[in-house]
C-alpha cells in the first residue's frame, strides 16, 4: 500500500512493530524491478512486518526529510525511528537479512 505525507505519521512512525518503506517513483526502472521482491517479502513477513511505498514525486518533503537522493531506497523503521536503509535494487536475500534484524 501507498503512504503519503498525510498518512506517514500514523502508518509508519506510530506503527506497532517494524515497517519497511520503499521510496520510489513511476519513472524509475530499478524500482519496477524490485517491486515484485517487495511483494514477496510482504507475504513472507505478513503479520510481522508492514510494507509501504512512498512515491517521491508525490511526497517530496518526506523524501528530503530522510535524505533520499537515489531510488529505490528501502528504509526500515521501528518505534518511529529509521533503523536501516538499503539503496538500489538489491537481491531479496540482502533485504531479508536487514529485515530479520528487527523482527
Amino acid at each position: 500500500p501507498a503512504v503519503t505525507d498525510e498518512t506517514w505519521q500514523s502508518l509508519v512512525l506510530n506503527a506497532d512493530g517494524p515497517v519497511l518503506v520503499e521510496f520510489w517513483a513511476p519513472w524509475c526502472g530499478p524500482c519496477r524491478m524490485i517491486d515484485p521482491v517487495i511483494g514477496e517479502l510482504a507475504q513472507q513477513y505478513a503479520g510481522k512486518l508492514k510494507c509501504f511505498k512512498l512515491n517521491t514525486d508525490d511526497s517530496p518533503s518526506i523524501a528530503s526529510q530522510y535524505g533520499i537522493r537515489s531510488i529505490p531506497t528501502l528504509m526500515i523503521f521501528l518505534n518511529g525511528e529509521k533503523k536501516d536503509a538499503v539503496i538500489g535494487a538489491v537481491p531479496k536475500t540482502t533485504l531479508s537479512a536487514s529485515i530479520e534484524r528487527f523482527l
